[in-house]
């Protein structure tokens, strides 16, 4: 178990790096008595260098975990060697399904020195490019297809069965979807409109595009050939005389 002065060390430490890291990224300490998030920590950590390494032999006894708005984590550890400083690794985002990961490489983390201030220029010019790299990409595998939406702008997209998706940038943007009838996937984020009845689909669209503007946020509207228009009020296309049949869906 740690002692006391090396847990204060650790926590301070992630404080100041948190402080000096680019975007705003709060910090958390995890003690010995925190088994079960641990342990959760330890599954979650995206590496398979010298981090992994160094958790094979010294199961994490107390950790750092800092967080960005966007869902992005960083832990930070001890290092069990005759150096100072710890060690700070990514840590792999919990609401991705597993074959999001699929082909992309691990931002493994790195050692610090004993110097915050030196440790945060470490991190934004290693680590921070690497983890940010395969966050976009592990995102976008999850999308399977789907065009990520922005702050401003929610991109919505047909789907071969009819249905609609989309991947809100924000909770303001998917509270609007849900409210509207979107079902929303709790791992991914992607939120899916039925289009089982094209009629309450259509009228859905008409209703969510006012309701996001008054938010500053416009809609777009992605057909299967990729090709995006923005627009701040969405395009319906009529509905078929046949519900169950999208026919004026040229795909």
């Amino acid at each position: 178990m740690p002692d006391h002065d090396t847990s204060e060390c650790l926590s301070s430490y992630a404080d100041v790096l948190a402080g000096e890291l680019l975007d705003t990224w709060t910090s958390s300490h995890l003690t010995a008595d925190d088994k079960d998030d641990l342990a959760e920590l330890t599954d979650r950590i995206w590496d398979l260098d010298m981090v992994a390494a160094s958790l094979a032999e010294h199961p994490l006894q107390q950790a750092a975990v800092l967080s960005r708005p966007d869902g992005a984590q960083l832990v930070l550890m001890d290092r069990h060697d005759e150096r100072d400083g710890f060690l700070v690794a990514a840590i792999a985002p919990h609401v991705l399904p597993d074959e999001a990961y699929r082909g992309v490489p691990e931002p493994n983390g790195i050692a610090l020195t004993d110097d915050p201030f030196l440790g945060a220029e470490q991190v934004t010019n290693d680590l921070l490019v690497r983890y940010d790299r395969a966050l976009d990409q592990a995102r976008y595998n999850a999308l399977d297809g789907i065009q990520p939406s922005q702050p401003d702008r929610v991109v919505l997209t047909w789907q071969p069965d009819g249905s609609i998706a989309a991947a809100p940038a924000d909770d303001r943007a998917r509270a609007v979807l849900v409210a509207h009838g979107f079902d929303q996937d709790p791992r991914s984020g992607i939120c899916r409109l039925s289009g089982d009845d094209t009629q309450a689909q259509a009228r859905a669209l008409r209703e969510i595009s006012p309701r996001l503007d008054a938010l500053g946020i416009g809609t777009a509207l992605q057909h299967p050939a990729g090709r995006i228009t923005p627009t701040t009020t969405v395009s319906v296309p009529p509905v078929p005389a046949d519900p169950g049949t999208p026919a004026t869906r040229s795909r």
